[in-house]
């Protein structure tokens, strides 16, 4: 019965706000423990054994009448979340209303503890703000926002922008508002499970992204839908089929894949082109914009690639992908090369 179902739904998102009530609240806790740490730390008492003895005494008396979660661990972890996250906002009315004497203003959190302990582990703050703003506006969990990191999506982005852009990337997180900010070089395929050096079909690359579209979708970005495989395009009796075919709701485009083993040639440029071609002006509405190609390989030559596209392209585009996540120390470089 419908009226079942709807009362169902109801229940479940009552839940949730509730646990994410309850988790704002335990995340501002948190931070008023770090805070009178630092506070009482400060006090003239420059000693480093007094710091470890001060944590050592609270977490003997936290854990006598609070059981367990605040071992000498977990205060030190509180006494860092402060430390990184000092900049004050407005504090919950009903935090004030309970605790008007003793605490002042707050930074308004909006994820989980746990998401806050991975972010204070980055370094870089530009870096934290992206995922932290990533984390808050795409709903990711612990596990993806892991994933994200591990990828080095921060640094895949800020490869394909300019220092305004990575700027950007810190104080907004990834925009959609033109076809280069859905373009990512290299793509990592590390889901896929296909070891770097096995040998597999473009057949066998394509049939892994089907099985695996969530993922797929989640490491193309932002607003992407998936809409066909092995498309087929026909004219002048002749069918030739594009890999695979999404549709982006914020940039309000096609975009279309192809799927290269081994490195880019002048050929599958061409051969892109005359898919977007045909998607502009035979599939795509009048209030849609410009088709986007992605040419998905394994190894390519800038030159070739700049070369062969007209010097004003704002449709096609050239990725590597990697089967293998790459090493921070890797993508650091890239990074640094471009600067």
């Amino acid at each position: 019965m419908q009226v079942i179902v709807d009362i169902q739904n109801i229940i479940r998102e009552a839940r949730n706000r509730a646990y994410q009530s309850i988790n704002v609240t335990m995340v501002t806790a948190y931070w008023l423990i770090g805070r009178r740490i630092v506070e009482e730390d400060q006090q003239g008492n420059t000693r480093a054994d007094y710091g470890k003895a001060l944590i050592e005494t609270l977490s003997e008396s936290l854990l006598s009448e609070f059981g367990k979660g605040f071992s000498q661990r977990n205060l030190e972890q509180m006494r860092t979340f402060y430390l990184e996250y000092p900049i004050p906002q407005t504090v919950s009315a009903e935090f004030q209303a309970d605790n008007a004497d003793s605490i002042r203003e707050t930074p308004a959190f909006r994820l989980s503890w746990s998401h806050y302990l991975n972010l204070i582990s980055i370094k870089n703050i530009e870096e934290r703000r992206f995922y932290e703003i990533e984390s808050i506006e795409n709903n990711w969990s612990i596990r993806e926002l892991k994933r994200q990191y591990d990828s080095g999506l921060y640094m895949r982005l800020a490869l394909s922008t300019d220092k305004v852009g990575v700027k950007r990337l810190s104080e907004k997180g990834q925009l959609m508002e033109g076809p280069a900010d859905a373009i990512k070089d290299p793509y990592i395929l590390e889901f896929l499970h296909l070891k770097e050096h096995f040998s597999y079909s473009e057949s066998d690359l394509e049939n892994a992204l089907i099985d695996k579209l969530e993922h797929f979708l989640l490491e193309l970005g932002k607003g992407f839908t998936f809409v066909a495989r092995q498309k087929r395009i026909t004219f002048t009796d002749r069918h030739f089929y594009a890999d695979l075919v999404f549709y982006n709701r914020l940039l309000k485009c096609f975009v279309i894949i192809d799927l290269k083993i081994g490195e880019i040639q002048h050929q599958d440029i061409g051969q892109m082109q005359m898919y977007v071609n045909y998607y502009d002006r035979q599939i795509k509405l009048d209030d849609e914009n410009k088709t986007i190609g992605i040419i998905l390989c394994q190894k390519k030559s800038d030159l070739l690639v700049e070369l062969t596209l007209p010097e004003n392209n704002d449709q096609i585009f050239a990725s590597r992908y990697e089967t293998v996540l790459p090493s921070k120390e890797e993508l650091s470089n890239l990074l640094n090369s471009k600067s």
